[in-house]
């Protein structure tokens, strides 16, 4: 992979991710190359997962008022 990680956008750093678990599980890979592509996925799994939470922190949820019209907006909360 040419590009660092952290210039991957959301999508191109899933489809790697996607890619390195076929290769894991395909057994194909000699040991050396298994434990780099391990690695390698941890990072991207960190990333995609950062990326995730900035964009949940951006997403904002519409508060309506007591006639059911919009008043305002909250954080979203996902629990």
């Amino acid at each position: 992979m040419d590009t660092p990680i952290a210039e991957l956008s959301f999508e191109d750093a899933l489809k790697r991710l996607e890619e390195i678990v076929r290769q894991l599980e395909s057994g194909e890979a000699k040991l050396d190359d298994a434990i780099h592509l391990y690695e390698e996925g941890t990072r991207l799994r960190q990333q995609c997962a950062a990326r995730l939470d900035a964009a949940q922190a951006r997403i904002e949820a519409i508060r309506l008022g007591p006639d059911g019209r919009p008043a305002g907006t909250t954080p979203f909360d996902a629990g």
